[in-house]
C-alpha cells in the first residue's frame, strides 16, 4: 500500500475529478491534508479511506447526512454520527413498512379501511398527512400538479380529502423515489381508481427492491466508516 497520494491518484482510483476531492476538503468531510515542499497536497492512507467512506455514505444516505456524519467523525463525535445514522435507517425501516402496508392492500384489496379511515369519512390535509407520513406541502403540490383533488368542506371552507384521495397519497409517497414522471404517476394512479393493480403492485415491488438495495449500500457504508474510525485511532496512537 502507498503511503501517500497525489489528488489525480485518488481521483482516478475513486472515479471523481480532483475538484471534488476539493469540495469534500472544503467542506471538512476529511483530515487536514500535508503539503510538499512546493504546496501541493499530499494524501495519506487515512485520506484515501475517508474518501472512500464519503462516497460509500453517499450511496446509502442524503448529501446532508453523509457530510455531518463526517463531521462529526472528524471531530471525535462517533457516538452522536452512530445515533444519526441509526435515524436514518429507523426513517428507512418505516419507508417500508408502508410500502409493504400497500402491497398488502393491493393484494387483498382491501380499500375500506385504513389506519382506522373508512371509506365514507373525510379528513383534513392535517390529517391525511399524519397519516400517510408526509409533509401537508407535499400533499399541496402533488394537488397543484394534478395528481390527486380535494374538495371543500360546505361548514368551513377547509380542504377536505376522502379515503379514495388517501389511497393516493399513500401510493405516491411510497413510489415517488421510483416514479419519476408525472404521466407516469397518473397513469398508476388512474390503474388504482379502475382497479387495475398489476402494474401498480409492479411498480411497489419495484420501490420494495430499491429500498432493499439502499438498506445494503447502508450497512456497507458503515462498514467503511468503521474502518475510518480504527485508521483515525491507529494513526493518533
Amino acid at each position: 500500500m502507498n503511503d501517500k497520494y497525489t489528488p489525480l491518484q485518488i481521483a482516478e482510483q475513486l472515479l471523481v475529478s480532483t475538484t471534488t476531492l476539493r469540495r469534500y476538503e472544503e467542506q471538512g468531510l476529511i483530515p487536514d491534508v500535508p503539503r510538499t515542499v512546493s504546496n501541493r497536497r499530499c494524501y495519506t492512507p487515512l485520506h484515501l479511506q475517508a474518501f472512500v467512506t464519503i462516497r460509500a455514505l453517499l450511496r446509502g444516505y442524503e448529501i446532508p447526512v453523509a457530510y455531518e456524519v463526517m463531521r462529526l467523525v472528524n471531530n471525535e463525535g462517533l457516538s452522536d454520527a452512530l445515533w444519526l445514522l441509526n435515524q436514518q435507517q429507523y426513517k428507512l425501516q418505516s419507508e417500508k413498512q408502508r410500502v409493504e402496508e400497500m402491497l398488502r392492500m393491493l393484494r387483498d384489496t382491501n380499500w375500506t379501511s385504513f389506519e382506522g379511515i373508512h371509506a365514507e369519512d373525510t379528513m383534513t390535509i392535517g390529517e391525511a398527512a399524519r397519516i400517510a407520513r408526509v409533509n401537508a406541502s407535499a400533499i399541496r403540490h402533488w394537488e397543484q400538479e394534478g395528481l390527486i383533488a380535494s374538495r371543500r368542506n360546505e361548514e368551513n371552507g377547509y380542504r377536505v380529502f376522502t379515503l379514495t384521495e388517501l389511497r393516493k397519497i399513500v401510493l405516491i409517497s411510497s413510489l415517488r423515489k421510483t416514479v419519476y414522471y408525472i404521466d407516469n404517476m397518473k397513469q398508476l394512479l388512474q390503474e388504482l381508481d379502475t382497479q387495475h393493480y398489476e402494474q401498480v403492485e409492479q411498480s411497489v415491488q419495484l420501490a420494495l427492491q430499491k429500498l432493499n438495495g439502499q438498506l445494503h449500500y447502508q450497512f456497507a457504508a458503515i462498514a467503511e466508516l468503521m474502518k475510518y474510525v480504527e485508521m483515525r485511532r491507529t494513526t493518533a496512537g
